[in-house]
């Protein structure tokens, strides 16, 4: 049977809970088992570092926890129930369950954490909750393509947007988006796996296995390399750089067109924060992520012989950081959509399913007027 040791954050797809290194971790080129104890040595030298980050990611999904479980859900609650069906509450019903799954799960990810990262609950829940945490990632990035571009055409094209925008094309198109998100993150569910760990047999870790642990041929040791560099590199494009490109291209076309139009010039203010705050957070809360996750792929593919004491002490420390970062990204997607479409100070005057009727509706309407 296999044994792997665990290390900080057990659900980002790039971090150590297979190794000591890196959950999505291939073995380097001619790895031995005596290069174990290498590693292995050198995580084990810093424990208070090993419990800060711990504790650290604890505070961090808890509080992505209730923020986003809390969040979400009156997101999901005014835009499902209590709202006029449109095609933005589509767009924004559909975002908040995509957040929502995602927090909903993340008590396994506390107690797994907690529990110096055994994991109980099985192997079909470590596939489940792995391929949560991706789905949410990939769906969450392509609905919000999904609205700059619906906002572009708005802007761009009023008159065709007026004609052929409708809630059951809205609704069509997120099916569409929730689809190729759980094509993406199908090889989380594949590859999810369980395994006693190497310093207790009675404590199983939930990682990803590209391959035998125990076959270290050089035809295996180059499958789970290949396997592995696929899976950071479709994540990182497909994930990251495209949908931002997309993003940036939409935000850019609108900025043009709202200060080359005198229609529009009164009312660039309160648009150009939406935008600001959608492309800052996007950025924020992914692009550090995706960043370590390359940094370490880089480590990691190396000979033993060539292996970074210091990037791994970076990585270490950056992949559980950016990793939390890109977990509160859940929560801050009700806050960018309520509290940047009107004045603050108003909402709090308001109850929440006001404030909430009146943010959707604010970004209707001032689609509306662009036309």
């Amino acid at each position: 049977m296999a044994f792997v040791m665990a290390s900080v954050d057990p659900y980002t797809d790039n971090w150590n809970d297979a190794t000591g290194m890196d959950e999505n971790f291939s073995w380097p080129r001619n790895w031995t088992e005596e290069d174990d104890e290498y590693y292995d040595d050198y995580y084990e030298d810093q424990p208070e570092l090993r419990k800060s980050l711990n504790i650290m990611s604890l505070v961090v999904y808890s509080l992505a926890f209730v923020l986003g479980v809390l969040g979400n859900g009156v997101v999901i609650w005014v835009t499902g129930f209590k709202m006029k069906k449109t095609v933005n509450t589509v767009w924004f019903l559909n975002l908040a369950v995509a957040d929502f799954l995602f927090t909903a799960f993340l008590p396994l990810s506390v107690a797994y954490t907690a529990t110096d990262f055994h994991w109980p609950f099985g192997r079909f829940m470590c596939k489940v909750n792995s391929t949560l945490s991706m789905l949410n990632m990939f769906s969450s990035v392509y609905i919000l393509v999904v609205i700059s571009v619906d906002r572009c055409i708005s802007v761009v094209k009023p008159i065709w947007a007026q004609n052929h925008r409708s809630v059951q094309r809205a609704s069509a198109v997120s099916l569409v988006v929730w689809f190729l998100a759980l094509v993406l993150s199908s090889p989380s569910f594949v590859f999810r796996d369980i395994a006693p760990g190497v310093k207790n047999g009675n404590i199983i870790n939930c990682f990803n296995n590209y391959a035998s642990l125990d076959d270290h041929s050089p035809e295996v040791v180059a499958s789970r390399s290949m396997r592995h560099c696929v899976m950071i590199i479709t994540r990182v494009i497909l994930g990251f750089v495209v949908p931002f490109a997309i993003i940036v291209s939409c935000y850019a076309v609108i900025i043009h067109r709202l200060r080359t139009s005198r229609s529009m010039s009164g009312r660039t203010g309160r648009p150009f924060r939406i935008i600001a705050a959608v492309i800052t957070a996007f950025f924020v809360c992914w692009a550090p992520f995706h960043i370590m996750a390359i940094i370490e792929m880089i480590n990691h593919m190396k000979p033993e012989s060539d292996f970074s004491p210091t990037l791994h002490h970076v990585t270490m420390i950056g992949v559980p950081i950016t990793s939390s970062l890109a977990f509160l990204n859940s929560c801050l997607n009700p806050l960018l959509y309520v509290f940047m479409g009107q004045d603050f100070k108003d909402k709090v005057r308001k109850s929440i399913l006001k404030v909430l009727e009146t943010a959707f509706t604010e970004e209707v309407s001032r689609t509306n007027t662009y036309t």
